[in-house]
């Protein structure tokens, strides 16, 4: 199905039957498994042990925290680490509580990385819908979002948003609410405004915040 070599990312979980799948629809030269705190040591260990069959390499990357975060995170680190590198992702292995394809999934298209289901022990590939936040965020935008995450009093009314990015009220109120040509951080999905006894306040949500900390493509 594919001439290049892959790193295939994973999630650990119950589905062993479609990482096996995956590794043989695809030439792999290397796999990364994601472990998260509720996947047993034991059950890890056995994972790779059955992986040992198809002499790839492979590496478990530890998801600690909250499983968004963390999983975003650790797609991030892969990339930086293998530049130029092809990746795919399997989203059909996990069993993680918080939804592990989904997890996958989402971090496939945001980063317009390959990925692939099983279903019926059929490989089916996904679309890639990349989009960058970083494209669309200005530098003025990206200040505000920097400042509210580092400043934890900074976002309890805009009056003190705006005097710590010294940006007027009506520009911050453009950024944060945008118009009809331009979608502000609120519809974008990065932050929430709340109003509360005449005063709006802004906050991160945790698309906010990983794009932030550099973990979406």
């Amino acid at each position: 199905m594919a001439d290049s070599k892959y790193i295939m990312v994973a999630a650990v979980g119950k589905r062993t039957d479609n990482l096996f799948i995956g590794i043989r629809e695809f030439p792999v030269e290397q796999l990364v498994l994601l472990s998260f705190e509720s996947n047993a040591s034991e059950f890890v260990d056995n994972t790779i042990a059955e992986l040992e069959r198809f002499k790839v390499p492979v590496s478990v990357h530890n998801i600690k925290g909250d499983a968004w975060e963390g999983t975003f995170k650790a797609i991030g680190d892969i990339k930086h680490a293998h530049p130029g590198r092809d990746l795919i992702i399997n989203t059909a292995t996990g069993t993680h509580a918080a939804g592990g394809c989904c997890l996958l999934c989402s971090a496939a298209f945001v980063n317009g990385i390959k990925g692939f289901t099983v279903m019926n022990n059929v490989v089916t590939m996904l679309p890639i819908l990349k989009f960058s936040y970083y494209r669309v965020l200005s530098d003025k935008k990206m200040a505000i979002l920097k400042t509210i995450y580092e400043c934890e009093d900074c976002y309890s009314s805009l009056e003190k948003l705006s005097r710590k990015t010294k940006m007027s009220l009506p520009l911050l109120s453009y950024h944060v609410n945008g118009n009809l040509k331009s979608e502000g951080l609120k519809e974008l999905g990065l932050i929430v405004a709340d109003n509360a006894k005449g005063r709006v306040s802004v906050s991160l949500t945790l698309l906010g915040r990983m794009v932030v900390k550099g973990y979406i493509g």
